[in-house]
């Protein structure tokens, strides 16, 4: 009986550990601050459009027995189309994850400075973070391990310690019921909140999860009829991370102050509301979704760039090592000097803006070939399904570009 049950646990809560980041969190608590729980709706529509497009990614991988690059090198049959793909798929993963790991690993200081305060140090004239130093070695130190369940047990532990927090601090402001049930049916888009909600929505549905989810699924089933346990195992874990980005946009509802900037503001005016227990379980789940994205960002990335060059996707493997290993440093560096290299955001931001419709409508391609799917090609409903997501993620992206052009 318990091994049939944990075929219905895989790799989802690394998948919702990825995408419950301190971006995430930091947008969640303005959107709260700023909106109250008019907005909560946009979680309800981000997170089943996440559902739909990893369970694509999923299907490919279980089904066509390949990892997402894989399978887009195989079926792509023009080579300059195919490059062009493929190179796009690297910049953008490999850059992106690169520039985001600096964000993640900030992001990560500012839940422990919330509970424990600042603690820097100088090199000569440098002065340095201890804090992205020492994240940094956690994260690589279990990463260099090399053993996939140790690394999973770990990310789920604080995914749990994330949930408990987020939702305990709920319970702390004690939201109106009448006002989440109007949050998340109304569909109200209040004035000055479009960004918003684009940032919402673009927030969760993160390109490289698809590629993480594929490879991390490949490995734990491989069967058509064990589908059935990867969705299950999708469903409940996205699921969650929505109901954790939920909490954090009603526990930053309760606060009516309009100069909250991020999430340490956030954590910070709980405290005279609602005492410093509230405080600090907020300041335990920023740290906890910090340290997550650090550990699967370049984590992401490593399984990206071993496909597209066609070396071994394992987690020892010295490509896969010197992947990682690159993109912490970077991250550590750019956090502990405190750098703010905005035009290299900017450009990992164009370049998964651009990525993201590709490889939607890729997968949608691929979801109606049987010789990948077989009999679980796509109906029409499902193809109307797709299409929709298609124009959202043409929408994001063209909005993304828009903003950073201007």
């Amino acid at each position: 009986m318990f091994k049939k049950i944990s075929k219905y646990f895989g790799p989802g809560p690394l998948i919702a550990a990825a995408f419950i980041g301190p971006g995430t969190v930091t947008l969640c608590s303005l959107a709260g601050a700023k909106f109250g729980m008019s907005l909560l709706w946009t979680i309800i529509i981000s997170i089943l459009v996440a559902i739909f497009l990893q369970s694509m990614a999923l299907k490919v991988s279980i089904l066509a027995k390949k990892n997402l690059t894989q399978a887009i090198k195989e079926e792509l049959k023009h080579p300059i189309v195919k490059n062009l793909v493929i190179g796009l798929i690297l910049i953008a993963i490999l850059f992106g994850n690169t520039a985001y790991e600096a964000g993640n690993i900030s992001g990560t200081i500012l839940g422990i400075e919330t509970l424990l305060g600042e603690f820097k140090f100088n090199l000569g004239n440098i002065s340095l973070n201890f804090y992205s130093l020492a994240i940094g070695i956690i994260a690589a130190s279990l990463l260099w391990t090399g053993k996939y369940q140790i690394i999973q047990s770990f990310l789920i532990g604080l995914v749990i310690i994330m949930s408990v927090s987020f939702l305990a601090t709920v319970l702390f402001t004690k939201p109106s019921i009448r006002g989440i049930i109007s949050g998340l049916f109304s569909f109200e888009i209040p004035k000055g909140s479009l960004l918003t909600i684009i940032g919402l929505i673009g927030t969760t549905i993160v390109p490289y999860n698809l590629f993480l989810h594929s490879e991390l699924a490949k490995n734990k089933w491989s069967k058509s009829d064990e589908l059935e346990y990867a969705l299950t195992d999708l469903y409940v874990s996205i699921g969650l991370g929505g109901i954790i980005s939920l909490s954090i946009i009603i526990s930053a509802s309760g606060i009516e102050n309009a100069s909250i900037s991020g999430v340490s503001d956030l954590a910070l005016g709980l405290e005279p509301l609602f005492g410093k227990f509230a405080k600090y379980l907020l300041a335990i789940g920023l740290f906890s979704a910090g340290i997550t994205s650090t550990i699967t960002a370049p984590m992401a990335a490593s399984y990206v760039v071993c496909a597209c060059f066609g070396w071994v996707p394992n987690l020892k493997s010295v490509h896969f090592r010197i992947t990682w290993v690159f993109i912490i440093l970077c991250g550590v560096l750019i956090s502990a000097l405190g750098l703010k290299l905005i035009s290299v955001i900017e450009f990992a931001q164009i370049a998964n803006g651009v990525l993201l419709p590709i490889i939607v409508v890729i997968l949608l391609w691929m979801m109606n070939k049987p010789s990948i799917l077989g009999n679980f090609k796509y109906n029409i409903y499902q193809n109307l399904v797709g299409s929709v997501i298609v124009i959202i993620s043409l929408f994001l992206s063209f909005r993304t570009l828009l903003i950073l052009v201007n």
